[in-house]
């Protein structure tokens, strides 16, 4: 895998070797392999490569970090990631890098890895005699998927399978099996993606902040983007919980900012303190519920009327003298408690409410 390619390049380069995922790790992580760089310098004149697997998870401000150690050579880096490295590496690195684009294997490489795996007698399978039937053959070629770990994976499964079983041969129905106990609990890019932001969602909605915790637990642990996380945490507070406590809004807002400021894993933080308190205040759909309803008159039932003239904009000359508009405009403010009586909405939709809460309005 990459890694492997990455240790190649330390080996070939005699290169002291440093990795770090960049899922878990921080600033003070780079630090530590930096210090331990300048002293391998010193006393040995070794250079030190340090491998930094998905970068792309790195926030700009920890990308930065790295940079200045690349440039002068206390580290050479090498990253990885699934992600196009224009949208999620800093132009800064990136232009003091070389970008290798690495293919998924197609089914003919993943086939002669499979038929090594299960011929070498020394580092594979091969002392045990058992032979693995096409259609079986076929099934693990397509459920690896470019990917040889996952292809020898399901390969080394069935094998032991087969071999406590003493069967002669893996069967297709002995990989189907083995398919389906394995499959990925968490797909940050399938459905699964979207059943956990939902399940997230709902819990927090539900008020369960034991459930929204561990479906938030559960989305940064599969590699969820926290961006994405975020933004699910900022509807709800907004749709669920609304103005029964606009410091809802304003924590999730916040936990925002920490993912840019912070990075992961230190945003997970802010971001646990931020569904706690949304999945534990009290809810109000207020705000989703009237404004769907006045979409609803303007975009399915016709109802965009003109702006009434006595609202209308009087900040140009003639305004008033030409057209009318604002003459009958009463300033709320010079009245008693700040209301009077006057209509707001157009004449067509005279009463219609769109907000159902008791709060400060001129119809309560």
């Amino acid at each position: 895998g990459k890694t492997t390619l990455a240790r190649i390049a330390a080996n070939l380069t005699k290169s002291d070797f440093h990795e770090i995922s960049a899922v878990n790790a921080g600033v003070a992580d780079i630090r530590k392999v930096v210090q331990s760089a300048t002293e391998s310098w010193k006393l040995k004149g070794s250079r030190t490569i340090l491998f930094l697997d998905e970068i792309h998870r790195f926030n700009k401000a920890q990308q930065d970090a790295v940079l200045p150690f690349v440039e002068n050579g206390t580290i050479r880096l090498i990253g990885s990631t699934t992600e196009n490295p224009s949208f999620e590496v800093i132009p800064a690195l990136r232009s003091r890098c070389q970008i290798f684009r690495l293919e998924t294997l197609d089914r003919g490489s993943i086939r002669k890895i499979i038929f090594s795996a299960l011929n070498d007698k020394e580092n594979g399978l091969g002392e045990s005699d058992i032979t693995l039937q096409e259609e079986a053959q076929e099934l693990i070629v397509s459920h690896a998927n470019g990917d040889a770990r996952r292809a020898l994976n399901v390969l080394e499964a069935t094998h032991e399978v087969a071999l406590s079983k003493k069967e002669s041969s893996i069967s297709l129905a002995r990989v189907e099996g083995i398919i389906q106990q394995t499959a990925t609990l968490y797909d940050k890019k399938g459905t699964e993606h979207y059943d956990h932001a939902s399940a997230f969602q709902k819990s927090m909605r539900g008020s369960d902040p034991d459930a929204a915790i561990y479906w938030l637990a559960k989305m940064i642990a599969g590699g969820e983007d926290p961006r994405f996380i975020s933004r699910r945490l900022l509807v709800t507070a907004a749709e669920d919980v609304g103005n029964a406590d606009p410091q809802a809004l304003l924590l999730a807002l916040a936990a925002t900012e920490c993912i840019d400021r912070l990075g992961l894993p230190e945003a997970r933080i802010p971001l646990a303190q931020a569904v706690i308190y949304i999945a534990k205040a009290p809810k109000d759909n207020t705000a989703i519920c009237a404004i769907d309803e006045a979409l609803g008159d303007i975009q399915k039932k016709g109802r965009s009327y003109p702006v009434p003239d006595h609202l209308k904009d009087t900040h140009y000359k003639d305004a008033k003298k030409e057209y009318g508009y604002g003459v009958d405009y009463k300033y709320p403010h010079n009245y008693p408690g700040n209301f009077v009586e006057q209509d707001y909405l157009p004449k067509a939709l005279k009463n219609r409410k769109y907000v159902d809460d008791k709060g400060q309005d001129k119809n309560e």
